[in-house]
């Protein structure tokens, strides 16, 4: 374990641990390309007592290689000025800072750059749904001088290191790649020539820095993907140039986004495979990203000389306190990230800033203490419950938090339980552990009515009582073996088989179906109105319908309305036509969710003030529930 913490070389320079923070795009910087007090902010959270090195998000070396509205820029006059301002938050926390420099290539976003990307060839990229131009020999000196400029400007920021990416299907790999590169120019007939100039053009404008060089061990796409055969000329350039390190991710932006992402549900041994095949071909040292939020993992990597340094991305940012917490032995403490992308990825993929499940206050100053504390009762111990309680205390208010049920987390208690979902749980338990070590008083087993108002008297009443499920009115329903969706992943009915319906394949109803597919039910899946897995992040949905895909007796029917249940029957409409289905021996009902019932009058009139938050005030998911809580904080 003391090797995590120990200092590692990299070139002239120290890493003060065996830890770093990867490129993640945040979404929170002007459209201009300028420097927000949220990404500052950021920035000195992730550095504090955390990483040894900072690689900050991507820059494009052009305008036309940017990916997000709000990417920082490196090309613009102004650029030095304002990324000096994040290397000197990253230096002021007695941290290394990092410039990653990027042109996405074909994977740039055609509504940012005004017009088609350009790549080596013409490609298609599934992300973006654009086709790309080739590039003429003019531009791709235009963006080899790019990365030159890019690289002096990251010097006189105060850079400490310069990362180029050359993976994850951007610019430089699909230069690399046989597969896309089609060029019958010198670019087609040596694919490593770009990336040799990139290389060469990032060591005049950085000629004293260290170098690293971001790559895919693996872009997990047959069909499109760089082949490991490709790759080998690339590390045997970096080691030829001069290069100071690899850093090794997985995946294809274009081509495999799950793999680019890590999400959750992908098993760990092609990352693995991918590394061992690495560390044999380069005698660089290696730094490994990609679902390394949990120690037993780190310590085996580094054991067994797979890696020596680990990147910590998403973790960081579900509890920018990781690193410290792991080399104190506080452990039970840190807030686990699950992997889900909903939080961050999705966020940013709708325009949205990037967030977190667990974390609401990433990129924002602390709490501080309220200017009048006030005595609080909190309904419902979910998500939104357990938000209000722990950012209240935070802020000096008298808390008391009832809980119907004999145990907190509502339904964030059970989500977990679904299919690729069980590393979420770890993130639960420590939300449930922080609630319980405030000073908050916690009642178990006992709903808020006018007894209980009566008894504590609050200055102000948080009504975070959740959702309830949505029974649909079928006829012939009655006469049916019934479950809601709750009570499947609750197990309070057992599911009788062969064959299941489940009636409303948004999110959960898909989980639910895939998890009866495996256990070897027969099921259909039936979705009224909204596309089948309608709330579910993208990533998230597109593997687990490929899972089902692959399931013979798991049926999805979008555009499906059940009409009716017969003794020996079910009738169904599907686009306006009537369908007849064999009889279910149980139906499950996942036909979305309703806030439950506001307080009554009785209660309203007990207490100065009401908030009604979460699912109880608007069905949503388990982002805003949290968030709800800290917004209320805010507020109070």
């Amino acid at each position: 374990m003391k090797r995590m913490f120990n200092t590692f070389s990299l070139g002239n320079l120290d890493i003060v641990n065996r830890f770093v923070f990867p490129p993640i795009k945040l979404g929170y910087g002007n459209p201009d390309g300028t420097v927000t007090d949220r990404q500052l902010t950021f920035y000195k959270q992730i550095a504090k007592k955390g990483p040894g090195l900072i690689i900050i998000e991507p820059v494009s070396v052009t305008a036309g290689g940017r990916e997000h509205p709000k990417q920082p820029c490196v090309h613009l006059p102004e650029s030095v000025t304002e990324l000096k301002k994040i290397a000197d938050v990253i230096h002021g926390e007695g941290r290394l800072a990092c410039l990653h420099l990027n042109h996405a290539g074909a994977a740039a976003n055609p509504k940012i750059i005004g017009g088609k990307p350009k790549a080596p060839s013409t490609i298609t990229c599934p992300t973006t749904g654009q086709d790309s131009d080739p590039l003429s020999r003019e531009e791709i000196k235009t963006i080899v001088f790019g990365y030159r400029d890019a690289a002096k400007k990251g010097v006189e920021a105060g850079f400490d290191l310069v990362e180029i990416q050359a993976g994850h299907g951007y610019l430089v790999s699909q230069f690399l790649n046989s597969k896309i590169n089609n060029r019958d120019d010198l670019y087609g007939e040596d694919r490593l020539l770009f990336a040799r100039e990139v290389l060469s053009a990032v060591r005049v404008g950085a000629p004293a820095i260290p170098l690293i060089v971001r790559i895919s061990g693996n872009e997990m796409s047959p069909d499109l993907g760089i082949t490991q055969e490709d790759l080998i000329p690339l590390l045997k350039l970096v080691e030829e140039v001069g290069i100071s390190a690899i850093h090794m991710g997985m995946g294809n932006s274009c081509f495999s986004p799950p793999w680019y992402f890590h999400h959750t549900s992908l098993p760990d041994k092609p990352q693995m495979d991918a590394l061992a095949w690495v560390r044999e071909h380069t005698t660089l040292p290696l730094i490994v990203a990609g679902r390394m939020g949990r120690k037993e993992k780190v310590q085996q990597i580094l054991d067994n000389g797979l890696a020596d340094i680990v990147a910590l991305g998403r973790p960081l940012i579900a509890d920018p306190d990781l690193v410290e917490k792991w080399q104190t032995g506080m452990d039970e403490e840190v807030m686990y990230c699950g992997y889900c992308l909903q939080g961050c990825l999705h966020r940013l993929k709708n325009g949205e800033p990037l967030g977190c499940n667990l974390n609401p206050e990433i990129g924002l100053p602390p709490l501080g203490k309220a200017a009048k504390p006030l005595k609080m009762l909190i309904a419902g111990g979910g998500p939104a419950g357990m938000s209000t309680a722990l950012y209240m205390t935070r802020r000096g208010h008298q808390v008391t938090l009832a809980e119907k049920a004999d145990h907190l987390g509502g339904q964030f208690a059970i989500a977990w339980q679904a299919p690729g979902k069980e590393k979420m749980k770890q993130g639960l338990d420590t939300i449930e552990r922080s609630v319980k070590a405030t000073e908050a008083s916690i009642l178990m087993n006992r709903s808020v009515d006018a007894a209980l108002i009566q008894e504590v008297q609050p200055d102000l009443l948080v009504w975070a009582t959740g959702a309830v499920q949505n029974i649909p009115e079928i006829k012939g329903l009655d006469n049916q073996y019934v479950m809601t969706a709750i009570e499947y992943f609750q197990e309070e009915k057992g599911v009788k088989g062969p064959r299941v319906l489940v009636i409303g394949a948004g999110r959960a109803g898909i989980e639910i179906a895939e998890k009866l597919g495996k256990e070897g039910y027969e099921v259909v899946a039936t979705k009224r109105t909204d596309p089948i897995g309608s709330m579910m992040e993208m990533i998230t949905k597109k593997l687990a319908l490929m899972r089902i895909g692959q399931m013979d007796k798991v049926t999805l029917m979008p555009h499906t309305t059940v009409k009716e249940f017969k003794p020996d029957s079910v009738e169904v409409e599907k686009d306006g036509e009537g369908i007849i289905l064999e009889p279910f021996r149980t139906v499950i009902l996942s036909s979305g969710m309703l806030s439950a019932a506001e307080p009554d009058e009785e209660i309203v009139n007990a207490v100065p003030k009401t908030e009604i938050i979460g699912d109880a005030r608007e069905v949503k998911d388990i982002f805003n529930a949290i968030h709800a809580g800290y917004d209320l904080a805010l507020k109070y």
